[in-house]
């Protein structure tokens, strides 16, 4: 890729202030829109920069085929960064904006705590740079709208981590639902997922080498403690506000990603919302222990959607992969890699009747790659992404506000609701606010 003008490193720094403000300029300019440069050739490695890679970005590398060669890599934690970046000999930065400066870097992959994931994603696309973002896709509706318009206005391949539409099971299983073998859907359960719940945890030395206060980022600096910091602990980040979104967007980025493929519903969502049960009430964990105690009470009440076309979703005991589809002829069960139907009959072959075919991806990340080459959109695309992640920001939304809710899903509001409205986006702490326009 080629750098604007004559800019450098110190350059690039000295922009950084705007940049986290929302008033960055690409640097980089796509190799597809240079007239002397084009898409990297067929016998050309795409250059990958990882940004915040911890347990699910060493697991996302270790699926990068040799299309793709690892160069650099960027985390808050210092050190990690250095051991990730050995074996690769790619070069390793605390601060991931070095890393977007890199004129060999064609792509990054980022799997950073979800309070980050929006404002590294738009910056990403800002620099030129193609993106697999893992899921859940954003932390608010808010976000996801705006790292949207941001993958489409600057021509990006952004590749959402929702590997089971890369899953042939999971595929097959959404094919039989749309193309009507078990007849008109009207219910649909989904697994039961937690929304988070409070951190006060007491504080804990912090780790050589870890930039703790940019690792709260968006976020009000709290004292560092390791079941904090590890995704999965006692109980880790993944269950606490504001950090994440819970096992709601944990799991159930999943699961109602699943929902959505098989409803045909990628470019919409439900349009009621409602709780039964008791009130929402989450526990503050003061001390590390595990998820249980903080995931029994924070799966109540139970949630409920409805789209336009009918089709009732009930948060209860479905699959946490998938959802179970019931409609008036059977009902077919869908999991991670694995799907069932009952009567059974209706799931088997021959298939050469269906009308709907979906999109095949046999490996995920290759087909990002591929799909970095064709400049095509990969099959988790950006927009799917954010409308499957939308859902379960939905679901939490309906247990803290604790009313039914009517959603606009076209202007993306809630309707004649301003409180519940104030859920579509969060504070953030300066300077990692997120640009008014992209």
């Amino acid at each position: 890729m080629r750098v604007q003008g004559s800019s450098t490193r110190r350059r690039f720094l000295q922009i950084s202030g705007g940049l986290l403000a929302g008033t960055f300029v690409p640097l980089v300019i796509p190799r597809h829109v240079l007239g002397t440069e084009t898409t990297p050739s067929a016998n050309e490695r795409i250059g990958i920069g990882g940004i915040g890679i911890g347990r699910r970005g060493l697991q996302l590398f270790e699926e990068v085929p040799s299309l793709g060669r690892i160069v650099a890599i960027a985390d808050v934690n210092l050190p990690r960064a250095e051991k990730t970046a050995e074996p690769h000999k790619a070069v390793a930065y605390q601060d991931y904006r070095k890393l977007l400066e890199r004129k060999d870097v064609d792509a990054i992959i980022t799997a950073t705590p979800d309070h980050w994931r929006a404002i590294v994603c738009i910056h990403a696309c800002q620099a030129g740079k193609d993106v697999f973002g893992e899921k859940p896709m954003s932390l608010t509706i808010h976000e996801g709208r705006k790292m949207v318009e941001a993958v489409r206005k600057y021509g990006r391949v952004f590749q959402t981590g929702s590997q089971q539409r890369s899953m042939a099971a999971n595929r097959l299983g959404c094919e039989l639902v749309r193309n009507g073998r078990i007849g008109k859907i009207h219910t649909v359960i989904a697994a039961n997922y937690p929304s988070p719940w409070e951190c006060a945890l007491p504080g804990q030395p912090v780790p050589a080498g870890l930039d703790w206060d940019m690792w709260c980022g968006p976020t009000e600096p709290v004292p560092y403690h390791i079941d904090l910091y590890t995704p999965r602990a006692n109980p880790g980040w993944i269950s606490f506000r504001p950090y994440s979104g819970g096992e709601m967007t944990g799991w159930g980025a999943h699961g109602l990603d699943q929902i959505q493929w098989a409803l045909g519903t990628d470019d919409t969502g439900p349009v009621e919302i409602w709780t039964e049960g008791e009130k929402f009430s989450p526990p503050t964990y003061t001390q590390p222990e595990s998820r249980a105690r903080g995931e029994k009470i924070c799966s109540q009440p139970k949630v409920f959607f409805k789209y336009a076309s009918g089709v009732v979703v009930k948060f209860d005991n479905g699959p946490p992969g998938g959802a179970v589809f019931i409609g008036d002829k059977g009902r077919i069960t869908i999991d991670r890699a694995k799907f069932s139907v009952e009567p059974k009959e209706l799931g088997e072959p021959p298939y050469d009747d269906f009308k709907v075919r979906l999109y095949v991806s046999n490996n995920h990340m290759l087909n990002w790659l591929e799909c970095i080459k064709t400049r095509q959109k990969p099959v988790a695309d950006v927009e799917i992404g954010h409308r499957s992640t939308t859902l379960c920001h939905l679901g939490n939304i309906a247990r803290w506000t604790g009313r039914p809710l009517k959603w606009d899903p076209v202007k993306e509001q809630f309707v004649g609701d301003e409180d519940a409205n104030t859920y579509l986006d969060r504070p953030r702490r300066k300077p990692y606010v997120l640009p008014e326009e992209v």
